[in-house]
C-alpha cells in the first residue's frame, strides 16, 4: 500500500496571496420548533427550525484514491493543496481508501485532535458509502449529520478518465461545494415509528410463495395478494426444469399446498392492490377482491349456508355450455365460463368468467342445493389491512413475439413459443404430452429453436436486455425432443449460449453429446412451404461463414421476457421507481438488490429483472429476511430529511398539500388559522414542497435554503459564504 500523504492543518494565508474574498450570504430565517409526529430516539433535541450553528465552523476534509478509480485519473495532492484554502477547512488528509477501517480512524483522529465541527470525504457515491462515513463521524464524536459527501468518482474520475487536469479541477470544486455546506450543517435526530407485525407479498408465483412461506415461519402475519385464480405463477405452466429435469409440479405443488394451509398467512387469489396509505411501518392497503361467483366454505358458511360452499367438484363445469380458450394452455385447449386452470389449483375453487358468463343457471343448478356454492350476483368487495412491510413479486410476461414478423409467429401455424412448447410437451397438457405439429397433428421430426427470439435486439422492436433464462430452457426442451421422440433432431439457432449457473454448463455439454446440432447465427427470416407446412430458416452461419436455408417441421421461439401487465400500476401505489426497460429498481444492484428507495417496500423475483428459479427463489428468500428486520425490531428509525413548517410565515394556501407526491402534507387549524402540518414519517426530503412555496414557509432540514445558497457562492465565486 502506497505510504499515506502527510496531513496538514490549514494555514492562514498571507497578505501577499492573491485569494478573493466574498462577503457571506446571509440568511434570516424566523425561529419555530418542528412539530415531531414521533419521538426522537436521542435525548437531545434537535435544533430549531431555521436556526443556524453559532459555533465556528472548523472542517475537516478527507480525499479518498479508491486504489487507482480517483488517483489515476486526477491529481491528489493538487487536491490537497488547494483544499487547505477553501474557508472554513480546519484539516485536510487523503488515503488509498477511506473506507477503509485505517482510513475511518484517521477520521476519528481528525475530529478529536483538530476539534472539527463537520466532515467532508471525496470520494465515491452518498449512495454506496454515505453510511460508512456518517457511523465514522458518529465514532469520532460529531452528530453523523454532520458529514457531507463529494462525489470525485462516479462523476468525475470515471467520466474524465483522460482528463487529468479537467478532472482535478472538478474535483476541487466538488470540494468547495461540499465544504460549503458542511460548514451550516446542523445536529439532526432520527426519529423512531412502530412496526405493524404484519406483511404483504404481491405476487405468488415461485417468488411470492417462497417469501410468504420465510415470513409466515419467523411468526409474521402475512397477506399474499395474487391476480391470478390460483397461486404457483410461471413455474406452473412448465414440465421440468433445467438442468436436473425434475419435475416442475413435482416441487412446486407441495410448497403451493403449503401456503394454502399455513396459519400465519391469509391468501387472497383473484385479487389485486387497489391502494397504498401510509409509510414503513404503517402502511393501509386496500385489496379488491374480484367476485369470482363462487363462495369457498367459509365464505358460506358466514351467510348461514352449513356444509355449503365449493368442494371442487367440478359438477359446475361439466354443465356449463359456454365454451372459451384456456390462457393457462396459452390458448391451445378449451375450458368453460366457470373453471379452475389445472386439477393442482390451490385454493381448489371455481371461478366464473363474468365477461363469458351469461348466467344461465345451469351450473347453479348442477351445484344443488346443499352446497349452493355459486352466486350469480356476487361483487367485487374492498379490504383494508395493516402491514409494516411489503415485498413485490409481480414476476414477468411473454414478450409478444409477433411483433418480430420476419419470424412469422401467428402467421404460421407450426411456429410456436416455448412456452407454448411446454404444455405440449408437459403430461398435463392439451396433448397428454405429446408434441404434435398444430397444422396436421403430426409429429415433428425436425424441430429448430430460435434463442434470443425478441433478446439482446437493437432495433426498436425487441428488448435489448438477455433474458437469461432462454438458452438453458432451449436446451432442456432439445433434450426433451431426444427423449420423446426417437430419432428427432433439434437444431438450435443461437447467438451465444448463456449457461452461468451451477451444473449449467455440465447440462449443455449433455445435450451436444446426445445429438443436438447447433447453428451460431441470428435467424434472419421463416418461411412457410404452403403445399407441407414445412418451415424454411434462413440465417448466416457465423462459424462456416455462409448462408443457410434450413426445412424443419416446427419452430419454437425463444421469446424474451418483460415485466407482467400490472408492475407499472403495482410500483406507483407503492412508490417503487422503474428502469427504463420497466423492470422495478432495487436500492442498489449489488449492497442492497432486494430493497428500494421507498422504505418498507422489498423486491423478490423475475419483477426486478430475469432471473432463473434458483435466483428467483434466492432473492424471495433475502427478501423475506430483508422484509422482516424491522418488524421484528418494533420500530425503525428515519431518516431526519424531512420538511418543517415555519408557521408564522404559513399563509395556508394548500398549494404544496397537492404538490407531495408522498402525501405527507396537509393543512390543520392553530391559534384560529390553518398552516401546513408534516407527516415526517411520510416525508422524503425531496423538496418538492420547499421549491414551491410562495412564502418560502417551508423548511427542508438538511437541504435548507442557507445552505444551497453556499453551496452556489462556493462554486461561484471561489469558496466564501
Amino acid at each position: 500500500m502506497a505510504e499515506k500523504k502527510k496531513a496538514t492543518t490549514k494555514k492562514t494565508p498571507s497578505k501577499k496571496e492573491d485569494i478573493k474574498k466574498v462577503a457571506p450570504v446571509k440568511q434570516e430565517v424566523k425561529k419555530q420548533a418542528p412539530a415531531p409526529t414521533a419521538k426522537p430516539k436521542a435525548a437531545a433535541a434537535p435544533a430549531a427550525v431555521g436556526s443556524t450553528t453559532k459555533q465556528e465552523a472548523r472542517v475537516g476534509v478527507f480525499i479518498c484514491h479508491c486504489g487507482t478509480n480517483i488517483a489515476g485519473s486526477m491529481d491528489i495532492d493538487a487536491v490537497q493543496e488547494s483544499s487547505k484554502s477553501i474557508p472554513h477547512v480546519a484539516y485536510v488528509d487523503n488515503y488509498k481508501y477511506m473506507c477503509s477501517m485505517p482510513g475511518q480512524t484517521v477520521i476519528h483522529k481528525a475530529i478529536k485532535d483538530h476539534n472539527l465541527t463537520g466532515i467532508v470525504v471525496a470520494a465515491c457515491t452518498p449512495r454506496l458509502h454515505e453510511p460508512t462515513f456518517r457511523a465514522a463521524t458518529k465514532d469520532g464524536g460529531l452528530n453523523p449529520f454532520r458529514f457531507e459527501m463529494a462525489n470525485i468518482r462516479d462523476q468525475n474520475s470515471w467520466v474524465h478518465m483522460h482528463d487529468r487536469v479537467g478532472s482535478t479541477e472538478k474535483a476541487i470544486d466538488a470540494i468547495k461545494i461540499a465544504v460549503a455546506k458542511a460548514a451550516l450543517l446542523q445536529d439532526l435526530y432520527p426519529k423512531s415509528v412502530p412496526v405493524e407485525k404484519a406483511a404483504m407479498v404481491v405476487g405468488a408465483g415461485v417468488a411470492g410463495m417462497q417469501a410468504s412461506l420465510d415470513l409466515a415461519a419467523a411468526g409474521i402475519k402475512t397477506y399474499l395478494v395474487e391476480a391470478d385464480t390460483s397461486i404457483g405463477g410461471r413455474m406452473s405452466q412448465l414440465d421440468k426444469t433445467f438442468p436436473t429435469l425434475d419435475c416442475s409440479q413435482c416441487i412446486l405443488t407441495p410448497k403451493m399446498v403449503d401456503v394454502g394451509r399455513d396459519e400465519n398467512i391469509e391468501l387472497y387469489t383473484y385479487s389485486e392492490v387497489h391502494e397504498v396509505e401510509g409509510y414503513i411501518g404503517n402502511f393501509d392497503v386496500t385489496i379488491r377482491k374480484k367476485a369470482r361467483g363462487v363462495m369457498t366454505p367459509k365464505e358460506a358458511e358466514a351467510k348461514g349456508i352449513v356444509g355449503g360452499g365449493c368442494n371442487g367438484c367440478g359438477d359446475c363445469e361439466t354443465a356449463c355450455p359456454v365454451v372459451k380458450p384456456n390462457m393457462f394452455e396459452v390458448g391451445m385447449k378449451p375450458r368453460k365460463a366457470i373453471y379452475i386452470n389445472h386439477p393442482q389449483v390451490v385454493p381448489l375453487i371455481y371461478t366464473i368468467d363474468f365477461d363469458s358468463c351469461v348466467k344461465c343457471g345451469i351450473c347453479v343448478t348442477a351445484c344443488g342445493p346443499e352446497k349452493r356454492a355459486i352466486d350469480l350476483e356476487m361483487k367485487d368487495e374492498f379490504i383494508k389491512v395493516k402491514i409494516g412491510t411489503a415485498i413485490l413479486a409481480t414476476g414477468y410476461d411473454i414478450f409478444p413475439i409477433e411483433k418480430k414478423e420476419e419470424w412469422g409467429y401467428k402467421r404460421f401455424e407450426n411456429v410456436i413459443t416455448s412456452l407454448e412448447f411446454e404444455r405440449l410437451i408437459c403430461a398435463s397438457g392439451p396433448t397428454g404430452g405429446h408434441l404434435v405439429r398444430p397444422s396436421d397433428g403430426q409429429t415433428p421430426m425436425r424441430v429448430a429453436f430460435v434463442l434470443c427470439a425478441g433478446s439482446r435486439d437493437n432495433t426498436g422492436t425487441g428488448k435489448p436486455y438477455c433474458s437469461r433464462f432462454c438458452c438453458m430452457y432451449s436446451l432442456k426442451h432439445a433434450h426433451q425432443i431426444i427423449e420423446k421422440i426417437p430419432g428427432c433432431i433439434p437444431y438450435i439457432f443461437y447467438m451465444d449460449i448463456r449457461s452461468f449457473g451451477k451444473m449449467y454448463e455440465e447440462f449443455y455439454y449433455r445435450i451436444q453429446d446426445e445429438g443436438a446440432k447447433f447453428i451460431r447465427g441470428r435467424v434472419a427470416n421463416i418461411i412457410e412451404d404452403k403445399a407441407t407446412k414445412n418451415l424454411h430458416v434462413m440465417t448466416d452461419d457465423t462459424l462456416l461463414d455462409r448462408p443457410i436455408d434450413m426445412e424443419v417441421d416446427m419452430v419454437v421461439l425463444a421469446s424474451a421476457v418483460q415485466p407482467s401487465a400490472d408492475t407499472n400500476r403495482t410500483r406507483k401505489l407503492f412508490g417503487v421507481s422503474c428502469s427504463m426497460d420497466g423492470w422495478l429498481l432495487e436500492a442498489h444492484p449489488k449492497l442492497n438488490p432486494c430493497g428500494t428507495t421507498t422504505a418498507g417496500v422489498f423486491l423478490a423475483g423475475v419483477c426486478q429483472g430475469p432471473k432463473d428459479i434458483p435466483d428467483t427463489v434466492a432473492s424471495a428468500e433475502g427478501a423475506a429476511s430483508a422484509a422482516s428486520i424491522p418488524i421484528h425490531k418494533g420500530e425503525v428509525e428515519l431518516e431526519p430529511y424531512f420538511a418543517s413548517c415555519i408557521e408564522d410565515k404559513c399563509a395556508g394556501c394548500g398549494m404544496c398539500v397537492n404538490l407531495c407526491p408522498y402525501s405527507a402534507l396537509s393543512l390543520v387549524e392553530k391559534d384560529g388559522r390553518m398552516v401546513m402540518q408534516v407527516t415526517e414519517a411520510k416525508c422524503k426530503g425531496c423538496g418538492t414542497c420547499g421549491g414551491f412555496c410562495p412564502g418560502g414557509a417551508i423548511w427542508m432540514n438538511h437541504f435548507t435554503t442557507p445552505q444551497i445558497v453556499a453551496q452556489i457562492d462556493a462554486f461561484l465565486l471561489g469558496g466564501e459564504q
